[in-house]
């Protein structure tokens, strides 16, 4: 997921009937967090990069296969995004990549990682990056969050990172 500056305006509590203000910011640095959660042991593997191309998923998919659990295979979800599907990839043996279908939605820890992301001014690129780091830091000290965020009843093969 993209975060930085210009970001986002998003839903938040507030009394029926009032219109709570949030700051957003016009200037344009970001950049990417991609994560990725096992829903069985409520752990995860990320990375903070620069840019969100075929090069950056590739080390994702790296520091995935480091996490999986020895003996184990993970089932990484996939969007139609181009850089999931490059041909240039190379899946590690213990990845498997899936297209869902319409019953199986994609499910990561970015709900959970956004809300301590959103509806907020970065002062620089370094402050963005600490922040990213901060809430995938957060989600992944509450294991029974992604648990209770990203379990599916389709997806209970027997699989772990």
């Amino acid at each position: 997921m993209r975060v930085g500056q210009k970001n986002k305006l998003t839903y938040r509590w507030a009394r029926k009937g009032s219109r709570p203000r949030a700051v957003h910011d016009q200037r344009t640095q970001s950049t990417y967090l991609f994560g990725a959660v096992c829903p069985e042991r409520g752990t995860g593997a990320a990375l903070v990069l620069p840019a969100c191309n075929s090069e950056a998923m590739q080390l994702h998919l790296d520091e995935i296969a480091t996490k999986v659990t020895p003996g184990a295979h993970a089932i990484v979800l996939l969007d139609q995004a181009g850089w999931h599907g490059a041909k240039a990839l190379k899946v590690p043996s213990n990845i498997s990549l899936l297209l869902p279908n319409s019953t199986a939605k994609k499910t990561s820890g970015s709900s959970c990682v956004k809300i301590g992301l959103s509806n907020r001014i970065f002062k620089s690129f370094d402050n963005i990056v600490d922040h990213c780091c901060y809430a995938w830091n957060t989600l992944i000290d509450q294991p029974w969050k992604i648990m209770s965020i990203a379990r599916r009843e389709w997806a209970s093969v027997g699989y772990s990172m």
